[in-house]
C-alpha cells in the first residue's frame, strides 16, 4: 500500500483512478484533479509460460487483482468513493477469449479454462503473422507494411486453426484494456486504440476492411458483420455504458454509475500522461521504457515509415495520427542479459542486503566509477550489446531477429558484470535512435523524448538515453505517468475536462530534463551506434 501525499482529501474534492494492468502486475492510483497522485495500491498477476513461446493469463485473476487494488488505493487515499469522479483503465495488448455469458475459454493446450489471455508477449502466431504479410493486403500499410505476431488477427488465426471449438465457441474476442471496461459496464464497445494498433481497424475511415479477413482466413468474423470483435468503436475516454454496474462497483468497492472511459493499450496511456508536456505533442516522442518498450510520435498527417506500426488515427491523441515503434525486449532484455554473467548470484544478493532492485545497485555502481553520468558509458569498455532477444519490434519489424553481445571476456566479477548493464543500456538507446533517425528520414521530426515506465525511472538510464540518441529527456513530474493517462481518460467520461488534449495540458508537468552530452562524449556514443548497426546488419546477413 503506497500513501503518496501528505495533504488529506477534503468532503468537496473530487478525484480520479487509474488504473493500469501491466505484463506482471495490476495497480490503480488516485489522482486529484491537478494530477497529483494521492496513493496507489498493486497486486502482482501470474504469467503462464509453456513451450512453443506460449505466455497466458487469466481474466478472472487480473479483475480480481484490478479490484483489489483499486481497493486498497481508495483506502490509502483516504477518499470516499462518493468523491471518485471517474475510472479508466489501460492494459497491455493481450487478447482476451470468452464464451457466452462470458465464462472464459482454453487458448492453449493446459486445456485450463482460466488461462483465457493469449499475452501480447506470446508468439505462438509467428507463422500466421508471416503468411499475413505474404499476402500483402492494403491495410498492412497501417501497420508499418508488416504485420506482428503481438498483434491480434495472427493469434485470431492461430485459433481459428489450432483450436477451432474454441475459435467457434467464442462469443467475444477482446483485447485486454476493452475486456475491462466491458467487465466494469457490461458495455460491448471497443476502443479506438485497441483496435486500430493491434486489430487493423480503419479509424481514418471508421470501419473494418471486409476483404482484409476474408483473405487471410478469417471471413467469418466479417460476415458476421465484426459482432465478435467490435461493432461500435469509440474514441479513448468516450464515457462507456452508464457507468459501473452495480455488480463491478461493488467488486471495486465504488459507487454504481461512476463514469468509466473508454481504455488505451497501457504503453499508449503512457503517452497520454507524458506527451503533451511543455510542447505541442507533435514535438515530443513518448518512449515507454518497461518489460518492452515503446515510442510514440504524433504528427497532424499521416506519416508512412516501413517497419514502424501506423499511422493510425486518432488511436492516443484524438485528431492526430500516431507512428508505434519500440523493442520487443527492454526492461526484460536487460534481465534477460543480466541472468547470463557469473556475478548474477552475488549481485541478488548484494542488492538485496541494501534493500534494492538489481538495476538500482548495477546503477549505483557505474555512477561510481564515472565522474558523471555521461561518463559512465566509458564503464562498457568494450562491451556493445544488440539486445534483441525477442526479435525487432521497429524500425524492421523482424521477429526473427536476436541478441548479438560482443567484447565478453573470461571475467566473472561484479565490475565486468557493471559493464554489462551499461552496454545493455546503451544498446536499448541506440535502438531507440535509430527509430527516431527512421522516422525522421520519413518525415516524423521530434525535438525531445518524454520518458515514462518502470525501467526508466533511474537517472542513469536517461542520461544515458539522451546520451545515446542525441535528444533531450524529459522526466514529468509525476512518478507514475501511466496511471496518470489512464486517470486522463477518466477525467474526460466524467466530464471534468472537455477532451483529451486538455486534459493532457492541466494534468500532466515536467519534472527535470537531461541533456545530451557533447564532446567526446557525444563522439563516443556515434561509434558505439555504428557498431550497433554493424552487429545488427552481420547478425542478419549470417541469419
Amino acid at each position: 500500500m503506497t500513501n503518496i501525499s501528505s495533504a488529506r482529501p477534503t468532503g468537496g474534492e473530487r478525484y480520479l483512478i487509474g488504473v493500469d494492468v501491466g505484463t506482471g502486475s495490476a495497480r490503480a492510483g488516485v489522482f486529484d484533479l491537478a494530477g497529483r497522485l494521492l496513493a496507489s495500491g498493486k497486486r502482482d498477476i501470474t504469467l503462464f509460460r509453456e513451450p512453443g513461446s506460449i505466455v497466458e493469463q487469466s481474466s478472472a485473476e487480473i479483475w480480481s487483482a484490478v479490484c483489489r487494488a483499486v481497493r486498497e488505493a481508495v483506502s490509502s487515499a483516504g477518499v470516499d468513493p462518493v468523491q471518485v469522479a471517474g475510472i479508466g483503465f489501460d492494459a497491455t495488448c493481450s487478447l482476451v477469449v470468452l464464451g457466452e455469458d462470458g465464462r472464459s475459454l482454453p487458448v492453449g493446450p493446459s486445456e485450463d479454462p482460466e488461462r483465457d489471455i493469449i499475452v501480447w508477449m506470446d508468439h505462438r502466431a509467428l507463422d500466421q503473422a508471416e503468411r499475413i504479410n505474404a499476402k500483402g493486403h492494403d491495410v498492412l500499410r497501417y501497420v508499418g507494411g508488416r504485420i506482428s505476431p503481438e498483434m491480434e488477427t495472427p493469434k485470431l488465426l492461430w485459433l481459428r486453426e489450432n483450436r477451432p471449438d474454441v475459435f467457434d465457441a467464442a462469443w467475444q474476442f477482446f483485447d485486454l484494456a476493452d475486456f475491462l471496461t466491458w467487465r466494469a459496464t457490461g458495455d460491448l464497445a471497443r476502443s479506438t486504440c485497441t483496435v486500430t494498433c493491434k486489430w487493423t481497424y480503419l479509424a481514418h475511415e471508421r470501419r473494418w476492411d471486409p476483404d482484409y479477413f476474408h483473405k487471410i482466413g478469417l471471413g467469418e468474423l466479417a460476415d458476421e458483420d465484426f459482432a465478435r470483435i467490435g461493432q461500435r468503436v469509440v474514441d479513448p475516454g468516450t464515457p462507456i455504458g452508464s457507468g459501473l454496474t452495480e455488480r463491478a462497483a461493488g467488486e471495486l468497492g465504488l459507487e454504481p454509475g461512476t463514469p468509466v472511459g473508454a481504455g488505451m493499450i497501457d504503453a499508449h496511456a503512457g503517452g497520454i500522461g507524458t506527451v503533451g508536456v511543455d510542447a505541442p505533442p507533435q514535438s515530443n516522442l513518448a518512449y515507454v521504457f518497461g518489460t518492452s518498450s515503446c515510442t510514440m510520435t504524433s504528427t497532424s498527417e499521416p506519416v508512412f515509415v516501413p517497419g514502424v506500426w501506423g499511422p493510425y488515427y486518432s488511436a492516443m491523441v484524438p485528431g492526430m495520427w500516431l507512428n508505434e515503434g519500440g523493442q520487443s525486449a527492454a526492461g526484460a532484455a536487460i534481465e534477460q542479459l543480466l541472468a547470463f554473467h557469473p556475478a548474477a548470484s552475488e549481485a541478488l544478493e548484494l542488492a538485496e542486503r541494501r534493500g534494492v532492485s538489481l538495476p538500482v545497485l548495477l546503477a549505483e555502481l557505474a555512477a561510481a566509477r564515472a565522474r558523471s553520468l555521461s561518463e559512465s558509458v566509458r564503464v562498457a569498455g568494450g562491451l556493445h550489446v544488440v539486445p534483441e532477444f525477442l526479435g525487432n519490434r521497429a524500425p524492421f519489424a523482424d521477429p526473427h531477429a536476436r541478441a548479438v553481445v560482443a567484447g565478453l571476456g573470461m571475467e566473472r566479477d561484479l565490475d565486468n558484470l557493471v559493464s554489462l548493464y551499461v552496454a545493455g543500456l546503451c544498446g536499448i538507446g541506440y535502438g531507440l535512435r535509430q527509430i527516431i533517425d527512421t522516422q525522421a528520414s520519413c518525415g516524423a521530426l521530434i525535438d525531445k523524448i518524454v520518458i515514462s515506465g518502470g525501467a526508466g525511472q533511474l537517472d542513469l538510464v536517461r542520461q544515458l538515453l539522451a546520451d545515446a540518441t542525441g535528444k533531450p529527456v524529459l522526466a514529468t513530474r509525476s512518478e507514475e505517468p501511466v496511471l496518470l493517462g489512464a486517470a486522463i481518460l477518466a477525467s474526460v467520461a466524467a466530464g471534468e475536462f472537455p477532451e483529451v488534449g486538455s486534459a493532457m495540458a492541466r494534468l500532466s508537468h515536467t519534472d527535470r530534463t537531461f541533456a545530451p552530452a557533447s564532446g567526446e562524449i557525444a563522439a563516443l556514443h556515434a561509434q558505439r551506434y555504428d557498431a550497433f548497426r554493424r552487429l545488427q546488419s552481420v547478425a542478419r546477413e549470417i541469419r
